[in-house]
């Protein structure tokens, strides 16, 4: 009988992807001897409602590019192709039809933030069951404090792995900032991330009115 194949997911809208979510990925990948990581962009994303949101196919692209060169990175269109608002509940059960029953088990990698938060998210109390919580260290949560379980919220209890990675204090949010004002992003995100940013004007003022 052939062993339970270990799948991990990172979902995000990715506006940009930068280096925290690869190093991220990179880290559950050894740590937690998966298979693959895929790599998950946000559709219609509820989460993101108080700010304009680049397109998905340029969002999907950047990812695509962003993982291009690591052979256990993959990239899929499940949420984009949706066509209605992205839910991470949806997407594991729709996942989890991808493998036979009993094949695969999912390992959901998220920054810790998230999930001290995950009580909001919808139908939160069904995500044990379709997944492990690959909680991701985070600038300013000290790496002692997460490996307490009591410090996440109680509907995950013995659904959560700490992991704890390289801090670095990369953000989208700070990254769309600063192609706003003409600076540099130069080793914030992938060389190929950067010329479709620049190629496609994303991010600057004058380009605000074409996102989604």
């Amino acid at each position: 009988m052939s062993s339970v194949r270990k799948i991990g997911v990172m979902g995000g809208t990715f506006d940009p992807i930068h280096h925290g979510h690869l190093v991220a990925a990179e880290e559950a990948y050894h740590a937690l001897g998966l298979e693959r990581v895929i790599f998950i962009p946000t559709g219609d994303s509820f989460h993101k409602k108080d700010r304009r949101v680049t397109s998905p196919e340029d969002r999907y692209m950047m990812t695509c590019l962003a993982t291009l060169e690591n052979d256990h990175f993959r990239v899929s269109r499940i949420e984009i192709d949706r066509h209605e608002p992205s839910y991470t509940v949806e997407t594991m059960r729709e996942m989890s039809h991808w493998y036979p029953e009993g094949t695969a088990s999912f390992f959901f990698i998220t920054g810790i933030d998230a999930v001290m938060t995950m009580e909001n998210w919808h139908e939160h109390e069904y995500l044990p069951g379709l997944c492990t919580i690959v909680a991701v260290s985070r600038p300013g949560y000290d790496r002692d404090e997460i490996q307490d379980e009591t410090c996440f919220p109680t509907f995950l209890e013995n659904s959560v792995v700490p992991l704890s990675i390289p801090s670095l204090s990369i953000s989208s949010t700070d990254i769309r900032k600063r192609v706003a004002k003409g600076e540099n992003i130069r080793y914030l995100v992938p060389p190929l991330v950067e010329k479709f940013i620049d190629k496609k004007r994303l991010y600057r003022k004058e380009e605000s009115a074409h996102r989604a």
